[in-house]
């Protein structure tokens, strides 16, 4: 094992996707010179989006996964929408494993490729409000924030203008506005529904998707408005969507001050327990299996939730099973993630002779409705909201010949389909741990996850899909139906929580600067951090989280 002698950079960061490549980012810009280390491969902007802007049938297998491949190498990655024409952006199973059929069912849907899950997230993008962060102290549940939204909100300015964020302006106090770019317009279905919806339930709203696609140009950052392909999940050479090859990194390539390494897996953080500091960080070459330890004044590990909690639990004195960051005994518990397998759908009538030009990413929101403010006795906390979208979609074939052809040529009623997604409460029992026995080909214990939904989530989704299908009804659309999903943590891949913030040392691993109790050189600024998961997606506020903690943590070194 190669050791460097000398600190030759001020600062490591663990991982390249939303939070690393904005930690990256920050560091950089504000003189640090900075590490970065990613597991995945190497794909570069633009040239490495193998099959960008190609049709299926230039695609192999037509861009559906071959049934024997995705069976033996993304068994797991298949929930995550992996698909031929991105599927080096996904990790695969086979090769690194986790222990999936111990413990409890828990997907855990993981990326390939430097830049992380920003080549593949959904995009949605929304703040949190207040009451996301006062409700776990309010309602007695364990794990109070340190921090509350007025502690954040300056940084989510910072972080929207930055990135580009599409949206409208609700002035809705439980679903804040962000500094928004104009909205992807609405349909005409849409806007129909909108009208019907609002009117037969006064205080709920159908809103403008909000979207990190951005709808003005940034030539600033040689970035291009959304072409509406809606081809996002296999790259975007426009930079039309925020990812770290777009946006993040080349602003810290720009300053001369990043290297960064691919192929980089991280087995565990080197730490001096006198010191109470995080001396270096010991990862393995993937592609020559040679180890190497690298040192730096300052680590941000942000290697997605759960990734870098089992870094945390991997860093240990030789023959001891805790880790040096667990004196709290919180690490690795309170995992948490949204719980969304339900949904409603309907045809809404009418408006036959009009389709909708392009292929618009996104479509509309309802924000959450229920228990806003406290408990309305509706059987459970906290709350839900729908992400759906209204569509034509052509014909299927029916038939043969020239009557089939000509059929195909139509187009099918419009329909509209909305799905939920609603918070987990933190559990102390929900937990991950290292495996006792088995090992990944580079000498890490597997993780093992012990994390189920309770009474109170399905309780939630119950809730959901019976209000779901009641609105549909009441707007006007017929042919309404609902279903319901197997359950499975993991799933939504928004999981959170296993090293979270708190103010208490002794039932916390951070503080409320994502710094580690136990070693002030080191942050983590990933979902890991969360004490609680709110009911909309968290990337927006874990790039805010990531600013603020680059921020306190330069001016610390600098004091």
């Amino acid at each position: 094992m190669q050791t460097a002698s000398t600190n030759r950079f001020d600062a490591i960061v663990i991982g390249s996707g939303i939070s690393g490549g904005y930690a990256a980012k920050e560091l950089t810009e504000k003189g640090l010179k900075v590490l970065m280390l990613d597991r995945g491969v190497m794909v570069e902007h633009s040239e490495g989006y193998d099959y960008e802007g190609k049709p299926a049938f230039e695609v192999p297998a037509r861009n559906r996964m071959p049934e024997p491949l995705r069976d033996s190498d993304y068994f797991i990655a298949k929930h995550g929408y992996v698909a031929p024409s991105s599927r080096k952006f996904y990790n695969d199973d086979r090769l690194n494993p986790y222990a999936y059929d111990e413990g409890s069912k828990f997907y855990w849907i993981r990326p390939g490729a430097v830049g992380g899950k920003s080549l593949i997230w959904g995009r949605w993008s929304f703040r949190w409000a207040e009451e996301d962060f006062t409700a776990n102290k309010r309602e007695g549940i364990d794990g109070v924030w340190p921090i509350g939204y007025d502690d954040l909100a300056p940084w989510y300015s910072k972080v929207e203008k930055y990135i580009g964020v599409s949206g409208s302006r609700e002035n809705l106090p439980y679903l804040p506005d962000s500094e928004f770019m104009p909205p992807m317009p609405m349909n005409v279905a849409e806007k129909w529904l909108k009208q019907r919806l609002e009117a037969k339930f006064p205080g709920r709203k159908l809103i403008n998707t909000r979207l990190s696609n951005i709808t003005v140009d940034k030539p600033e950052q040689n970035r291009t408005k959304c072409q509406h392909r809606n081809q996002c999940g296999n790259g975007c050479s426009f930079g039309a969507y925020f990812s770290t090859q777009a946006v993040t990194l080349p602003a810290a390539r720009a300053t001369g001050r990043l290297t960064l390494q691919s192929d980089a897996v991280v087995t565990n953080l080197e730490y001096d327990p006198k010191a109470k500091r995080v001396t270096g960080v010991r990862y393995i070459d993937a592609k020559t299996g040679q180890a190497q330890v690298v040192n730096a004044n300052l680590v941000f590990l942000c290697a997605s939730a759960m990734g870098s909690v089992q870094v945390l639990m991997n860093s240990r004195a030789p023959g001891s099973e805790k880790s040096w960051f667990d004196n709290s005994g919180t690490l690795g518990r309170y995992v948490m993630d949204h719980i969304f397998r339900v949904g409603a759908s309907g045809e809404i009538p009418g408006m036959t002779d009009l389709i909708e030009y392009g292929r618009r990413p996104g479509g509309v929101y309802i924000p959450r409705f229920r228990n806003i403010g406290g408990e309305e006795g509706v059987g459970f906390k906290r709350g839900y909201g729908y992400q759906g979208s209204a569509y034509r979609s052509p014909m299927w074939p029916v038939g043969f010949g020239a009557e089939m052809k000509h059929g195909m040529r139509k187009y099918a009623p419009w329909k509209f389909d909305m799905g939920a997604f609603g918070e987990c409460l933190p559990y102390k029992d929900n937990r991950v741990s290292l495996h006792s026995s088995k090992v990944d080909r580079f000498g890490v214990p597997l993780m093992k996850f012990d994390v189920t939904f309770r009474e109170n989530e399905l309780k939630m989704m119950a809730d959901a899909r019976a209000q779901g299908e009641a609105m549909l009804k009441a707007a006007g659309l017929i042919n309404v139906t609902s279903g319901e999903s197997e359950h499975v943590p993991g799933d939504a891949i928004h999981e959170m929580g296993g090293a979270r913030m708190g103010a208490d040392p002794r039932n916390s691993v951070l503080n409320g600067f994502s710094q580690a109790h136990d070693a002030p050189n080191l942050y983590i600024t990933d979902g890991a951090q969360m004490a609680s998961v709110s009911c909309v997606n968290p990337s927006l506020t874990f790039m805010a989280l990531t600013a603020r903690a680059a921020d306190h943590a330069v001016k610390q070194m600098r004091a």
